[in-house]
């Protein structure tokens, strides 16, 4: 999330072929590690221009991501018309993609530190074009959630491998730092077009464009990273299958448990089902990465204290922001009566400032380390979730703005250090492992948000709301069909619904809203005081070349 600004500065990386075999001979000598096995092109110098053509491609795939994320919600109208679908299948739509794609971040990390990063990059971006070409060809909706899928699959694998890469093409600390910057804006570029883009593109040639977007995208990027993305060094391990397939239907139950329970509720049988089949697996997966000796999460991780402030930090915007980003448009189109268009143009503000906190971030975590940036970041976000609490639906654009801006400053200033921490701290042999870590956990901590802060909105909703309808007169057999209509259907005031009637259902819609902001809010002000003390070891990136990419910054390990 970076802005171009950000310029790297010139100059040639090289690495010393002599002190890179030596000093992995003495590594492997000291202490039980796993063989490396280097590829000729590992020893090979990255020009500028190559460097960037690396940076373009991964930027390129990241954008073509966030924009499809964000993109397909504008279409799901057109889609529940076009096939048929109910609500139901709908939000498998979003929801498939979701479920893969935390199922098997963990398996994308691990499999390209044992096969080769470029390798799996390009495989999970042959998945994901394809699934994207599916995806627009769908007939049906159980072909269309297939797709979907098959795009989370694709995502999973170069995601992780996407931020490692960048860690092998820039070996200095400080320029690293400026790529990340200029990777995460993009991301953020992708968010921010996808709302405003999104609408017209469905009008104008249907639901099926928003995925053929992706496939000209993909292609491109497949055919030029093919050629410039370097070739990373492997590890020969063996391959943890218990812990794949735990981790995977650990994570996968558990965001399925996190997006079912609201709707079905959480003392469904299915969803006591899945949650449960979720905490065994999880538990089992944990053990078994105790006691195997080549172990897909290394779980050494969480013993440093900077890398568990970094994770922690991402998970918490996550779970605050997403949370609190989930239900906003629904204060604006149900409450405001905005139109979804407006809705997505409103929140380019926010949208802004965190491409332009990006850079700023990074600036920041060069000259001072990372622990500013964070906890600021953190603070930022804390006090516009109280902000926005403050306003009811009678408010005007204008008075909300500073916490659009405060909102986005916050998590621009959060995302980026986080990375540089993780790629700063972690040897190269895991960091397709840390950087699956911590993508994971920010996906799950944006699934848990929405159901935590959910439940905090519904349960406070239907209070309020069965108080003033008892001071209006309705009768308490009434009570329970308005409520489910509200919470179920994820509107705040049902048209059809008699004057007095809506206005109650909205104010209790913004009562529940305002509890959740604020609860959210609460639990970023004390990760900000967490985090600043777990940060307080983070170091500054230097200005020397990293050298030895196996043993790089592997203190946090020892």
């Amino acid at each position: 999330m970076a802005a171009l600004s950000a310029a790297i500065p010139t100059g040639h990386l090289r690495q010393d072929k002599t002190c890179l075999q030596s000093n992995t001979v003495r590594g492997m000598l000291a202490a039980p590690r796993p063989q490396l096995t280097l590829s000729g092109s590992v020893m090979t110098e990255l020009t500028r221009r190559r460097q960037w053509l690396v940076l373009a491609v991964l930027c390129a795939t990241m954008f073509m991501a966030m924009l499809d994320n964000v993109v397909v919600n504008n279409a799901l109208p057109r889609i529940g018309q076009q096939l048929h679908s109910g609500v139901s299948g709908l939000q498998w739509v979003v929801e498939g993609y979701s479920l893969v794609y935390a199922a098997f971040l963990l398996t994308g990390g691990t499999l390209g530190d044992r096969f080769g990063r470029k390798r799996i990059f390009l495989i999970g971006l042959v998945l994901f074009t394809g699934g994207s070409a599916a995806a627009a060809l769908s007939g049906s909706t159980g072909m269309l959630v297939s797709a979907r899928m098959l795009q989370g699959l694709g995502a999973a694998l170069l995601t992780p491998g996407s931020l490692s890469i960048l860690r092998h093409a820039f070996t200095d600390e400080r320029e690293r730092a400026r790529a990340i910057g200029l990777w995460s804006s993009v991301s953020a570029l992708g968010l921010a077009i996808g709302p405003v883009v999104g609408g017209p593109m469905v009008d104008q040639f249907g639901w099926a464009s928003v995925f053929w977007i992706n496939v000209p995208i993909g292609a491109a990027a497949l055919l030029l990273g093919t050629r410039v993305l370097p070739e990373a060094p492997t590890w020969a391990r063996r391959v943890d299958l218990p812990g794949q397939l735990l981790s995977a239907v650990g994570f996968g139950a558990l965001v399925y448990a996190l997006v079912e329970g609201p709707a079905r509720g959480w003392s469904d049988d299915r969803v006591l089902t899945v949650a449960a089949t979720a905490a065994v697996a999880l538990l089992a997966f944990f053990v078994v990465e105790l006691r195997t000796t080549d172990p897909m999460l290394d779980l050494r991780f969480f013993r440093d204290a900077v890398l568990c402030g970094a994770a922690g930090s991402g998970f918490m915007i996550s779970f605050a922001m997403f949370g609190a980003s989930f239900f906003l448009p629904l204060l604006m189109q149900d409450v405001m009566g905005w139109s979804p268009s407006h809705a997505g143009l409103a929140g380019l503000p926010m949208t802004a400032m965190v491409i332009i906190a990006a850079p700023l971030s990074s600036a920041l975590a060069v000259r001072y380390g990372p622990r500013l940036p964070v906890v600021t970041g953190l603070s930022l976000c804390a006090v516009a979730l109280g902000g926005l609490s403050l306003y009811g639906g009678q408010a005007h654009y204008p008075q909300y703005l500073w916490v659009l801006i405060v909102m986005g400053l916050g998590m621009g200033m959060t995302f980026t250090p986080s990375s540089i921490i993780v790629m700063q701290r972690v040897p190269m042999a895991r960091a397709g492992m840390a950087s699956a870590t911590i993508n994971t956990l920010r996906e799950t901590g944006g699934v848990i948000g929405v159901a935590v802060l959910g439940a905090i909105l519904t349960s406070r909703l239907t209070a309020t709301l069965t108080e003033s309808l008892d001071r209006l007169g309705v009768p308490p057999k009434s009570h329970d069909s308005i409520a489910n209509s509200v919470t179920t259907t994820g509107t705040a005031g049902p048209a059809d619904l008699p004057a007095p009637v809506h206005n109650a259902v909205n104010d209790a819609f913004i009562d529940g809203l305002h509890l959740a902001l604020r609860c959210g809010s609460a639990c970023l002000a004390v990760a900000a005081v967490v985090v600043a003390l777990l940060l307080r070891q983070a170091s500054r990136p230097s200005a020397a070349p990293s050298g030895d990419p196996a043993q790089q910054d592997a203190p946090a390990y020892q």
